[in-house]
């Protein structure tokens, strides 16, 4: 009887727990789905400036939430000059992904930027088997053409090469690769990544507004809550993003990060009117094919227990 009462207690606890997974890898994919229309309210603010924002108010809200929480001591960063060394690249990479997303948002690029999202997990593939020599099934070898091919497609057929598109998801794809490859926890990894860009956005903020061209001086006191906000905008999606994916199957957030990148195209096309052309088409039709290829092999790989 005390055994069975056990199990049932254990049971319900990894219910649970999967519930919260869910609820914080799911509210993650939406915040990120409905970011546009936040940057867009900031549209007459520089991109450069909107980073540097991102950085500080990030910094601020990271650090806040570091001291409450009491996450792996940020110190220990220092002791290992390859984990130091990573950290300063995934900064790099992290404000790279944020300054192209806004430059996407302010120049009509809301549909480029989504399909950058959807070659991410194709390109974490790649990135896998060249980096990490990770082998490669005939499956995800089709997902990884059908992709390459999409993108000439577009290249040749549109008459313009997609570098949002592919930047953003090369830039992704290898922030994520060196996280993979650090032992700090997610928050600690956030603080020190915007530490790092702490003293370039402070002092250029401080140049800005010196000058009287700051956004903060010349537009008051609703622009400076907007931009205080980018601090919240950009953390929270993050911070719910690494308490859910600890707690829930790898090939469930494969299925759910297709929901940012689908909620971005949808509002680039029918709420601010961005052209979705044959080559659009063609292009994300693809895509979407190699996403179901690959998202194939990992749920066959999950219900076998063979990693993918």
């Amino acid at each position: 009887m005390k055994k069975s009462v056990q199990i049932a207690i254990k049971s319900n606890t990894k219910n649970s727990m999967h519930t919260s997974g869910y609820f914080y890898t799911l509210t993650a994919f939406f915040l990120w789905g409905f970011q546009p229309l936040y940057w867009k309210q900031l549209s007459y603010v520089s991109p450069l400036e909107l980073l540097a924002h991102r950085i500080l108010w990030s910094f601020l809200l990271v650090g806040l939430l570091y001291l409450i929480t009491r996450p792996d001591p940020i110190k220990n960063v220092f002791a290992n000059k390859t984990t130091l060394m990573l950290l300063i690249g995934t900064a790099f990479l992290i404000a790279v992904n944020w300054f192209l997303y806004i430059f996407a948002v302010f120049n009509a690029h809301i549909v480029e930027a989504s399909l950058g999202y959807y070659i991410n997990p194709l390109m974490n593939i790649l990135l896998g088997r060249v980096f990490l020599h990770e082998r490669l099934k005939p499956i995800q070898r089709i997902a990884l053409c059908l992709s390459i091919f999409g993108v000439l497609y577009f290249t040749l057929d549109y008459g313009r090469f997609p570098w949002i598109a592919l930047t953003l998801a090369t830039a992704f794809g290898f922030y994520g690769l060196l996280k993979k490859l650090t032992p700090l926890d997610s928050l600690s990894g956030l603080l020190f990544e915007t530490a790092v860009l702490l003293p370039w956005a402070l002092f250029y903020v401080a140049t800005m507004e010196l000058r009287g061209l700051g956004a903060i001086g010349l537009h008051g006191s609703q622009t400076t809550f907007l931009l205080m906000l980018g601090g919240l905008v950009t953390s929270l999606p993050l911070y719910l993003f690494g308490k859910g994916t600890r707690l829930i199957p790898l090939s469930t957030v494969g299925f759910f990060q297709y929901i940012a990148p689908s909620m971005m195209l949808i509002l680039g096309v029918l709420f601010y009117g961005e052209p979705f052309t044959r080559a659009h088409i063609i292009t994300f039709g693809c895509i979407w094919s190699a996403l179901a290829i690959y998202t194939v092999s990992l749920v066959r790989s999950s219900r076998t227990g063979i990693p993918s």
